[in-house]
């Protein structure tokens, strides 16, 4: 069994659970997805299948990419992502990897790029306690002294700055699994997830 799957993330909504609690999920479409390549350890020096997601046309893939989905004799697919696996003898070219798989998972990890913030400050983007708020203070969301004077005389590697915020690959752990609907491909996770309406993400077994 292919322990990852890839998906997009539809949103969010709330479901109640068998004691009358309300949670907050997130829905997945997740899969199906299909085997287009097989890595092995004798020809590639390791084991992994190559799983694709989503359609698209064939006049939209280039000539390299078309002459890889016809050798594996597969539909071209928009995404593609390799999965480390320990024997491939279990997978063939054009299999079906499907959120059916997950119907007894209690718990997954889930990755996607977080939603990107545009330029930020330290307060913001770091979740610094800034300077005192009252007025005349003058210093209110600086990030204040950020080197020393004689010794080392520099700012050390990793301080955090202002900058670019987001759009950075984001893994939640330990989602519990609230619902699989097979029918429709459709994954329930308690939680937020990273990543918009409609962003690609990966589900892998916890």
């Amino acid at each position: 069994m292919c322990n990852t799957i890839l998906g997009r993330k539809l949103g969010m909504t709330q479901v109640w659970s068998a004691d009358d609690r309300l949670i907050p999920v997130t829905v997945i479409q997740a899969g199906p997805c299909v085997v287009t390549q097989i890595k092995t350890t004798d020809k590639e020096g390791y084991n992994a299948v190559q799983i694709g997601f989503g359609a698209i046309k064939k006049n939209h893939v280039n000539k390299p990419m078309q002459g890889h989905f016809e050798k594996g004799n597969v539909e071209p697919s928009k995404v593609l992502r390799e999965v480390h696996v320990d024997d491939t003898a279990a997978y063939e070219l054009g299999q079906k990897i499907t959120v059916e798989q997950f119907a007894d998972i209690k718990k997954v990890h889930v990755s996607g790029i977080s939603k990107g913030k545009g330029f930020a400050g330290v307060m913001k983007r770091h979740n610094y306690r800034g300077g005192p708020g009252y007025h005349g203070s003058h210093f209110h969301r600086e990030p204040g002294s950020i080197g020393q004077c004689a010794t080392p005389s520099r700012v050390f590697k990793g301080k955090g700055l202002p900058g670019h915020m987001g759009v950075d690959k984001v893994t939640v752990k330990n989602l519990e699994v609230i619902k699989v609907d097979v029918e429709q491909n459709i994954l329930l996770v308690k939680g937020a997830i990273p990543g918009g309406k409609g962003a690609l993400v990966s589900v892998r077994i916890a």
